[in-house]
């Protein structure tokens, strides 16, 4: 039982799905020593005692095999992607009052075009995912650039609401891949021990853009008008989509099982048949599994690959189940404890943090604050500060913890060790949910509810940190799926969004403030029963023999 986390019964230990050795070391555990290390590929330099989860093919064409400077490239484009993207959807909201009257319709009606905007992200997820699995995600991101880009477009030019809310639903399709490939493309780059921080990268952009851009589009519309907020997006957008149309190449892979090269397989007449590998691929990410003997023979050589070749659109398909099967599993894996738990830790966190953006072009222009727009957009450098101290900590300090356990653990890795940060969570959310109602009911000096809209954002960026890295460590061949499932919270964030400053009139901030509040501190007490059964979680559903076969491609 390391560190309070309950063993499973039935498997193995590190037969648990998620659960991996790491660390070449003397001292492990009598059940692991049947494990052939001597065959297993290790880390480079301060990571050469680490084997590599998950072990890369001899391909030079397999994304764990690129330099590590053409990953952290990719993700560097497709993270400034994610940044506009964060930025699009609240950056209007520091001019709500000028704008709504620009536009002849009331505030609540301007807060709901951003509803609308999060309900259409939301149900776009669930289309794009089984598309992306399928066919591979370069299409979908060169797809994704060009609808923000027209888009913004779009928004730029329209007098008319009606127009508006056509614009601002287009951009919710083209934003829904943002919300969910990113996370699954530093899985299919990336090894465990180097995710953590790719992903607390990738979120530093998302959350950047989401404080920022607010932060700086106060300015564009008190100086130049709202109009020109989705000017400078389309010209951003037109930049990294050529970025992306030339730079990113596909990130999804047809993985074979360590080790299978030409195998010779066991047949009950004994009668032996040669076989390739294709018995053992991963389409996409689902194994067919065969019994084989141990012969193995080396894979063959493949070329690498042209740059020309590597840009095409479409190279292949990486799933051969149905599409309907693909587009059924999210809403299977929802259901999973964990994905549930991660559900509900990032639903309810990034929702309440977006009724801030909501809210604040409505609380700060009035009494006892009276900002000018440019000032309200200005309340979002507390946010953007705290949220690039929150990543740039988190991510390295969740992968140093990671290693650490796993070092005092025989080397053996488990994904609950993602979960120890969730204590800064709660600390830092509590403090900036029930101080932000606090300190506006009682009209405090504005550093008040100023310093505490950052900090609830900070504790964003540790949750997200620890919510994407558990489930991606936990669930390796449902990262899509499961992806999806947790961004189904955009349809908790339209719910609220939609009616929220009509509750906040009625009760006030102190009361709207400390029943969210109390909703997050009671769903991020969920991860201490995460944490003891989590382990037992994964074998039991590992067990399950019909759904797994539907997860997979068998």
């Amino acid at each position: 039982m390391p560190f309070g986390i309950l063993e499973d019964k039935v498997l193995a230990s590190t037969a648990v799905p998620g659960t991996a050795c790491l660390n070449d070391q003397n001292d492990l555990p009598p059940e692991l020593h049947s494990v052939p290390k001597d065959r297993l590929k290790h880390g480079t330099g301060r990571h050469s005692h680490i084997f590599l989860v998950p072990q890369p093919s001899d391909d030079p064409n397999d994304p764990l095999n690129w330099p590590l400077w053409k990953k952290d490239f990719i993700l560097f484009l497709v993270g400034l992607s994610a940044a506009v993207v964060g930025a699009y959807g609240p950056m209007l909201s520091p001019g709500f009052v000028p704008i709504s009257a620009q536009l002849n319709i009331s505030v609540n009606t301007l807060s709901q075009a951003t509803a609308w905007l999060i309900l259409t992200l939301g149900a776009t997820l669930f289309i794009v995912n089984p598309f992306a699995k399928v066919y591979g995600k370069r299409p979908v991101y060169v797809l994704a650039s060009l609808l923000l880009l027209a888009a913004s477009i779009w928004g730029a030019v329209t007098t008319q609401y009606g127009s508006f809310l056509g614009s601002r639903i287009v951009g919710g399709f083209g934003m829904a891949p943002y919300e969910v490939l990113v996370q699954a493309t530093i899985g299919d780059m990336y090894f465990v021990h180097q995710r953590a921080t790719r992903l607390a990268a990738w979120n530093l952009f998302l959350l950047c853009g989401i404080a920022g851009g607010s932060l700086v589009s106060g300015y564009i519309i008190q100086d130049l008008g709202y109009r020109w907020t989705f000017g400078v997006c389309a010209i951003f957008f037109g930049i990294f989509a050529v970025g992306v149309v030339l730079a990113v190449p596909e990130t999804a892979y047809n993985r074979k099982k360590p080790g299978t090269g030409v195998t010779v397989a066991e047949n009950p007449d004994n009668e032996s048949h040669e076989r390739d590998g294709s018995a053992f691929e991963e389409k996409g990410d689902a194994v067919q599994v065969e019994r084989a003997s141990t012969t193995v023979l080396p894979e063959p050589v493949t070329k690498k690959m042209s740059y020309i070749r590597s840009l095409r659109l479409f190279s292949g398909r990486y799933s051969h189940a149905s599409y309907w099967k693909v587009f059924a599993r999210p809403f299977v894996v929802f259901f999973y404890p964990a994905i549930l738990w991660a559900f509900l830790i990032y639903g309810t966190t990034l929702t309440w943090i977006v009724v801030f953006s909501v809210v604040n072009g409505v609380i700060f222009l009035e009494p006892p604050y009276n900002f000018t727009v440019s000032q309200t957009g200005l309340i979002s450098l507390s946010p953007f500060i705290l949220t690039i101290i929150g990543e740039v900590l988190s991510g390295p300090i969740n992968d140093w913890i990671c290693l650490r356990l796993a070092r005092k653990n025989h080397g053996v890795y488990e994904p609950e060790f993602r979960l120890v940060l969730m204590i800064v969570v709660a600390i830092l959310g509590a403090v900036g949910f029930f101080g932000f109602g606090a300190t506006v009911h009682y009209q405090t000096h504005w550093s008040g509810p100023v310093l505490t809209f950052g900090l609830a954002n900070m504790s964003l960026a540790f949750a997200s940190t620890c919510v994407f890295g558990y489930v991606l460590d936990a669930y390796p061949t449902l990262r899509e799926e499961a992806f999806v499932a947790i961004n189904a919270r955009n349809f908790l964030t339209f719910g609220l969004t939609y009616f929220v400053n009509n509750w906040l009139a009625e009760q006030g901030a102190l009361a709207v403030f400390s029943i969210l509040g109390a909703c997050f501190l009671a769903v991020v007490a969920l991860t201490i029963p995460l944490w003891i059964f989590g382990k037992r979680i994964r074998s039991k559903i590992a067990r399950i023999e019909f759904l797994n076969n539907f997860m997979t491609d068998i």
